[in-house]
C-alpha cells in the first residue's frame, strides 16, 4: 500500500489545511472529504488503495475540514457557512492540480456526511472543477430541506442537530471521556456494536476531540437545515436558490439504509436535481458504511471511477 503523508496547506485566503495523501503530484486527483465528528484519517485506507498504479495510480488527498484536527478553525460561527467551506475546498484543489494537465479539476470529489454537505455545493455551483462527484450518506440540500420540512420522520431522526447547536453543546459531548459522542457511532446514527471502533481507534478519535469540538458543531450553528423547534425556526422560513440544487456531473450516491439519522427518504426524487445519477443502497449498512463494509465502498468506487 503506498505510504500516507502529511502536510500543511495554506490557501490564499488564510486558512491552512491539514492533509493526508497518498501518490504523486501531478497524476489525476481525488480529494476525500469527512464529515462529523471525524477527520481524514478516516480515508487512509482508501488513499493508499488508489494510490497504487493498479487501481488508478490517483494523487488522494483529503484534508481535515475547516474547524478539525490540525487545520484552521475561525471562531466566528458565520466563518462556517457553505460559501466558505466551499472556498476552501475549491482554493485546495488549485494546490494539488497546479502540475496537472488540467489544472483546477478533480478527477473526482468523494465525500460523507458534512464532506458530502460541501461537496453537493461545490459539483452544483463550480462543476468545472470535477468530473465526478461519489456520495456517501450525505443528503442533497433540496431532499434534505424538502425533508426536514415535509417529513416526521426525519424531523424526528434529526432532532440531535438542534442538541449539537446548543451554547453548551461542546462541553456536554466531552464528559465522561465523550460519552454522549461514542452513541453517534453505535446509537442514533450507527447500528449497534460497531467491531471497527477498536480500543486503538477509539484512541485516535479521542485525540481529535480533545483539539476542540466548537469547529464540528459551528458546522451544524451555521446552517438553517434543521428541524423547527418552539425556540429556532429551523427550516420553516428557508428556501434554495435552483442553481444550488442541480449537479451535472456523473454521481455516484451510495447509501446504508440503516442509517438512524438520515433516512432513505432523502433518496427520493433525487435524480430530479441529479440527472446523470446511480444510487447504490446498501441494506445492512448504518451512517458508518465507510467503515463498516470498506470492501463495498472501495468496489463501487473502483466502478464508478473507471465507468464501469
Amino acid at each position: 500500500m503506498s505510504p500516507i503523508a502529511t502536510h500543511l496547506v495554506a490557501l490564499p485566503h488564510g486558512i491552512t489545511l491539514h492533509c493526508r495523501t497518498a501518490g504523486a503530484p501531478g497524476r489525476p486527483v481525488l480529494v476525500f472529504l469527512h464529515g462529523f465528528p471525524e477527520a481524514a484519517f478516516v480515508w487512509d485506507d482508501l488513499l493508499a488503495h488508489f494510490a497504487r498504479p493498479e487501481h488508478g495510480g490517483y494523487r488522494c488527498v483529503a484534508p481535515d475540514l475547516r474547524g478539525y484536527g490540525h487545520s484552521s478553525a475561525p471562531a466566528d460561527v458565520s466563518a462556517y457557512r457553505a460559501k466558505h467551506l466551499v472556498q476552501d475546498i475549491t482554493a485546495l484543489i488549485d494546490v494539488e492540480t497546479a502540475a496537472n494537465p488540467t489544472p483546477g479539476q478533480l478527477a473526482a470529489l468523494v465525500a460523507h456526511d458534512w464532506g458530502g454537505a460541501v461537496a453537493w455545493n461545490l459539483a452544483a455551483l463550480q462543476p468545472e472543477r470535477l468530473r465526478r462527484l461519489a456520495i456517501v450518506n450525505a443528503p442533497h440540500p433540496g431532499a434534505l430541506l424538502r425533508e426536514l420540512q415535509h417529513s416526521p420522520a426525519q424531523q424526528a431522526a434529526s432532532a440531535y442537530m438542534n442538541f449539537l447547536v446548543r451554547p453548551d453543546a461542546e462541553a456536554l459531548l466531552a464528559e465522561n471521556d465523550y460519552a454522549r459522542l461514542w452513541p453517534f457511532f453505535t446509537g442514533d446514527w450507527g447500528a449497534g456494536e460497531q467491531g471497527w471502533l477498536t480500543p486503538e481507534v477509539k484512541q485516535q478519535y479521542r485525540d481529535l476531540w480533545s483539539r476542540g469540538l466548537s469547529g464540528g458543531l459551528n458546522y451544524y450553528r451555521a446552517s438553517p437545515l434543521r428541524p423547527t423547534t418552539a425556540g429556532d425556526s429551523g427550516t420553516a422560513n428557508v428556501s434554495l436558490p435552483p442553481e444550488l440544487l442541480r449537479v451535472h456531473r456523473p454521481t455516484l450516491v451510495v447509501w446504508g439504509e440503516r442509517d438512524r439519522a438520515l433516512l432513505p427518504g432523502l433518496l427520493d426524487g433525487l435524480d430530479a436535481w441529479v440527472p446523470d445519477l446511480r444510487i447504490e443502497r446498501v441494506p445492512e449498512a448504518s451512517h458508518w458504511i465507510v467503515h463498516e463494509q470498506p470492501e463495498r465502498v472501495r468496489t463501487l468506487l473502483e466502478g464508478f471511477l473507471s465507468g464501469a
